[in-house]
């Protein structure tokens, strides 16, 4: 919603729309993921076989289950996110024990190094997922308090992701080592009853699937808001309905059609980034030049609002993101689309997302303000229900 006011209330509507469809990558991402595990499991337990009707039956009973919490509440995700990311942690930790001790180390460090492009480009694929969540802030943090410190939102959000990220990372590299053929699989998954004993694998697999079902709903539960921003008038329920089933359609063509969930996994994330880091340059400038929100104005989405600007349309914005967005996709390539400048430098390292930011943000920097209509009025006139501060980033 703070987007309003850097686009205006109607141009907010593109790349909100992009923000929303992205959503429907992520929901898919994960309940193929949830759905291998579920797969994964009956095998090593049962020595049941995937097919083509239990892939069916386990993506509707993953989408179905994560409609149904994400419809809890953001109470109920803070609690179940928080002892399963405890318990996932300490499996985590002794699947990473098990690896150091187990690993055949010679034949990882006999390993050629890789290139400086690749180490670049993983490195931007890594920075993409986080990239990815960057719109979805105000979602969570509208529920934290007025006096709660940005600079402590930063400092956990960025410290949380490294802590989790760098083993995980690690865990991904040595098992890769052992399964030489991990890349191309189709299943992403079923490798990790190859690697661990079934005694490590089961629990694990079954904490991993209450994690990747409660990121999912909270995917869902963040898609249900994008969907009431666009100005859609519809429940958010029935907003997370269009989702889910999104999801349940995409997830079958993943799962069954395509050829590698890496390669398709990657070619999403990358394009994610691309598309945005535009926004980001664009709105983390107009962030910082800010002092505050008109939050009367940010509601009012008619032409009377202070946001409307010309048409319902900040064309400074506008102009910055279209044009950030186009020279990210010409430096962009992945497995379906390549960009004309993608065997470039910037291109072969994979930083079109890089190259994004720098645009959007140096565009909108120097192109002329559009003031609002009405400037806020100050603190000590308004309700304080209306007064947002810039950088708070609550909705």
């Amino acid at each position: 919603a703070l987007s309003r006011a850097v686009f205006g209330q109607r141009g907010n509507l593109f790349p909100g729309a992009l923000i929303w469809v992205a959503r429907w990558g992520w929901e898919t991402i994960n309940a193929v993921s949830g759905a291998y595990a579920v797969l994964t499991v009956l095998d090593l337990v049962f020595g049941i076989k995937k097919n083509t009707a239990l892939i069916v039956v386990t993506l509707l009973f993953f989408v179905g289950c994560t409609f149904l919490v994400s419809g809890l509440g953001i109470n109920a995700l803070r609690v179940c996110s928080k002892w399963s990311t405890y318990l996932f942690g300490a499996f985590s930790v002794l699947v990473l024990g098990y690896l150091i001790a187990e690993t055949d180390w010679s034949a990882v460090f006999a390993k050629p190094a890789g290139s400086t492009a690749m180490m670049i480009a993983g490195i931007g694929t890594i920075a993409a997922g986080g990239i990815s969540w960057v719109p979805s802030g105000p979602d969570f943090t509208r529920y934290l308090p007025r006096t709660a410190s940005a600079r402590g939102m930063v400092g956990a959000t960025i410290g949380g992701a490294a802590v989790v990220v760098i083993p995980m990372v690690l865990m991904g590299a040595v098992m890769a080592v052992a399964t030489p053929d991990l890349a191309t699989a189709q299943d992403p998954v079923s490798f990790i009853g190859r690697l661990l004993p079934t005694w490590i694998a089961v629990p694990y697999l079954l904490i991993a699937l209450v994690g990747m079902l409660l990121i999912n709903s909270m995917s869902m539960y963040s898609a249900g808001f994008t969907a009431q921003t666009l100005g859609i008038k519809v429940p958010r329920a029935a907003a997370v309905s269009v989702n889910a089933v999104i999801s349940l359609v995409f997830g079958f063509l993943l799962m069954v059609v395509a050829t590698s969930f890496f390669g398709s996994f990657i070619s999403f994330l990358t394009l994610l980034a691309v598309a945005f880091s535009a926004w980001i340059g664009v709105f983390g400038v107009d962030m910082l030049r800010r002092t505050s929100y008109d939050g009367a104005a940010l509601l009012d989405t008619s032409r009377t609002s202070a946001y409307w600007y010309r048409g319902g349309f900040a064309w400074q914005a506008m102009t910055a993101w279209g044009l950030a967005l186009v020279v990210g996709l010409l430096f962009t390539k992945v497995d379906w689309f390549g960009g004309p400048l993608a065997t470039t430098w910037i291109g072969q390292n994979g930083l079109g997302w890089a190259a994004g930011i720098v645009t959007s943000a140096v565009l909108y920097a120097v192109l002329p303000r559009t003031p609002a209509a009405q400037a806020p009025v100050t603190a000590t006139e308004a309700p304080q229900e209306e007064r947002l501060p810039a950088g708070s980033l609550s909705n």
